[in-house]
């Protein structure tokens, strides 16, 4: 079968041919019809967070499954999938306790050592699997913990969205925030997972939403999940203006790009009592600077990392599909273009530009 992969830290995505194995145990081989290039997938190109290469990429992966192993229980052969890159194993103490975003042995859902591999390149070299799911693939072979079951009337290029994008962004604001209606919220770039973060916003009856982000263009397309207000952070000082369209600060900021200025800013924007929420995936030994009197103790703010959205994917994602073929999310808008499998590394540096709004999607493998 076909799949980009990446060969070495800093490398490009590459198609090329390769083995994927038999479903066994609590494994589901699915038919991939449509995977989204998360911005994620570039960091850990270009910076490797541990990750080891030659490696098969992509987490927002959507499709059929083809077949299945002697254990699995939840799923059957033609059931419509979406993969999330949370992996739990369903038994530690923080999985009993809901938080499977924070298992304590995420490696459960993986092969044990001595195993055949899932992924192997024609030269029988064993690929790894990014996450768990390695998405980029005509085929992904996958625990059954990392898949969620979504409607048939689910168009694939929008369900695969699902898996990363919109629980990180929207579980943000759902789970980990628990904004409700009268809330007023600022988020702090306009990609994928802050357009999502804005639409669950809307979703959880903010009455003020505040996109801050560089680009005017992507500024006005905000407005189209939700945004009531928008502010150009190259043009105009965000917190001072924030706190103007607030006449304080907003309840909670959230910063979803990974910078250290901005993540300081969403403390600064918030107003007493609030909190800042931290999405953004920054490079592996930034440190921020707070004014611990000022900002947190006179002010009783609250500085919190999220990790993907605070979700239970088994929950969050059926949910959100519901939520799309409701009418009530916005999906569609999401998806810049459709891509071939060959055209990966093109719609990377392409995404790496800043030029797109949005989700380029592998829907062909031809």
């Amino acid at each position: 079968m076909k799949a980009s992969i990446v060969k070495e830290i800093g490398g490009k995505f590459q198609t090329a041919d390769i083995e994927i194995d038999k479903p066994k145990g609590s494994e589901v081989l699915i038919s991939v019809k449509a995977s989204g290039l998360c911005h994620s997938d570039l960091h850990i190109r270009d910076h490797s967070y541990g990750y080891a290469f030659p490696a098969v990429l992509g987490h927002e992966p959507a499709g059929v499954v083809e077949a299945i192993g002697e254990d699995v229980t939840e799923f059957q052969v033609g059931d419509h999938v979406v993969g999330c890159l949370i992996q739990f194993c369903g038994k530690c103490e923080e999985c009993l306790s809901g938080r499977t975003y924070l298992c304590q042995h995420p490696e459960y859902t993986l092969r044990k050592e001595g195993e055949s591999p899932r992924l192997q390149g024609a030269d029988k070299s064993v690929l790894n699997q990014g996450f768990g799911l390695g998405g980029f693939a005509e085929k992904i072979l996958v625990h059954e913990h990392q898949l969620a079951k979504v409607p048939k009337e689910m168009p694939f290029d929008k369900a695969c969205l699902l898996g990363c994008g919109t629980v990180t962004g929207a579980g943000a604001i759902i789970n980990s925030a628990k904004i409700r209606p009268g809330d007023s919220v600022a988020v702090i770039g306009t990609g994928g997972v802050g357009l999502n973060a804005i639409s669950g916003a809307k979703i959880a009856g903010a009455t003020t939403i505040i996109a801050i982000d560089i680009d005017d263009e992507k500024l006005a397309f905000s407005k189209k999940f939700g945004a009531t207000h928008t502010i150009n952070s190259s043009k105009e000082n965000p917190v001072a203006k924030v706190k103007e369209i607030t006449e304080g600060g907003v309840t909670a900021a959230f910063e979803v790009i990974g910078l250290k200025a901005t993540s300081e800013q969403a403390l600064e924007m918030i107003k007493r009592g609030g909190s800042a929420y931290l999405i953004g995936m920054a490079k592996p030994g930034t440190v921020l600077s707070v004014k611990t009197f000022e900002e947190m103790l006179a002010n009783a703010k609250n500085l919190v990392g999220v990790m993907m959205g605070s979700s239970n994917l088994k929950r969050d994602i059926p949910m959100y599909a519901k939520l799309y073929l409701e009418g009530r999310m916005n999906l569609d808008d999401l998806v810049y273009k459709q891509i071939n499998i060959n055209q990966v590394e093109e719609a990377y540096q392409e995404l790496a530009s800043g030029k797109i709004i949005g989700r380029s999607v592998i829907t062909s493998f031809n």
